[in-house]
């Protein structure tokens, strides 16, 4: 059976993401932005074994875990695969939505707000 510490492509970018957040880059963001999104994120298909980030863009966190202190601004559920796609730039979020490879729950303009200029640029990996 699957177990919930299954490696995702994503960890590594998410674990990118928390030091790109004390950053002046990152620090610019929070500024800018000011939301909170809950990001879940399957190996295969989305809704099974996910494991959920939460991108704080008012505190300017990111943490492994669900959002505690009420609603996020938005929620979004991906597989691993197209969340690498959409965070690296390689597909459009409204594409993707579009495409039905990614699912948003919440505020629809804060979640157009959420774009690939958020993430850290993947160093070669």
């Amino acid at each position: 059976m699957a177990e919930s510490t299954t490696q995702l492509k994503s960890d590594a970018l998410m674990e990118q993401m928390k030091l790109h957040m004390s950053t002046d880059a990152g620090k610019q963001l929070t500024k800018k932005i000011g939301l909170v999104y809950q990001i879940n994120i399957a190996p295969k298909k989305v809704g099974f074994n996910e494991k959920s980030f939460v991108v704080d863009l008012k505190k300017g966190e990111v943490k492994e875990g669900t959002y505690e202190d009420g609603k996020p601004d938005a929620t979004f559920s991906f597989t691993d695969e197209d969340f690498m796609k959409v965070a690296t730039g390689k597909m459009n979020p409204q594409i993707a939505f579009m495409r039905g490879k990614m699912k948003i729950k919440g505020s629809i303009s804060a979640a157009q707000k959420f774009t690939p200029d958020i993430f850290p640029k993947p160093s070669k990996m």
